[in-house]
C-alpha cells in the first residue's frame, strides 16, 4: 500500500479552510494559462469568469487529496478499523482499491485492476463531488 497527495482533514472546517487557501493558486494558474494562450485584455475579461477560477480551484483541491492505493486485502484491513460510511464503486472481485477518508466519517473507494493513475484521478473527482462539494459550498 502507498499514499499519494497531501490533503487529509479531520473536520469540515479544516477542509473549507484548505479549499479557500488554494484560491490564489487557482487564480494564478488561470491567469498564466490565459497569458500562454495569448488572450488580450478584452478576451481575458470575457472568458475568464469566476466560474473558470472556481473550476480551477476545485481541480487543484481535488488533485491534492490524499489517497491510499492498495490491494483488496489492505483496503479491507483499513475498512475494518474505519468507523464511518464508505461509498465504494467498482466490482468487489477486483484485486486493487484506491480510497480516501474525508472528514466526519465519510470515505470513498474505487476498485481497479490496472492503471492506478487513472483510478487515483477518478477517485479524487469522486471524493470532491461526494464528500467535499457540499462542505466547500457552505463557506
Amino acid at each position: 500500500m502507498h499514499s499519494e497527495g497531501t490533503f487529509s482533514f479531520e473536520s469540515a472546517a479544516e477542509a473549507r479552510e484548505r479549499y479557500e487557501s488554494v484560491g490564489p493558486a487557482a487564480q494564478t494558474v488561470v491567469r498564466e494559462v490565459a497569458k500562454a494562450m495569448e488572450f488580450d485584455r478584452e478576451e481575458y475579461d470575457d472568458r475568464v469568469t469566476g466560474d473558470v477560477v472556481e473550476t480551477a480551484r476545485d481541480a487543484l483541491f481535488a488533485n491534492l487529496l490524499e489517497v491510499h492505493v492498495g490491494s483488496r486485502e489492505e483496503y479491507e484491513e483499513w475498512r475494518e478499523g474505519y468507523d464511518g460510511e464508505v461509498t465504494e464503486v467498482g466490482h468487489e472481485d477486483v484485486d486493487r482499491v484506491v480510497w480516501h477518508a474525508g472528514p466526519d466519517g465519510t470515505a470513498v473507494a474505487a476498485t481497479f485492476q490496472n492503471e492506478p493513475e487513472a483510478a487515483v484521478a477518478t477517485l479524487r473527482r469522486q471524493a470532491f463531488g461526494r464528500v467535499y462539494r457540499d462542505v466547500v459550498d457552505r463557506s
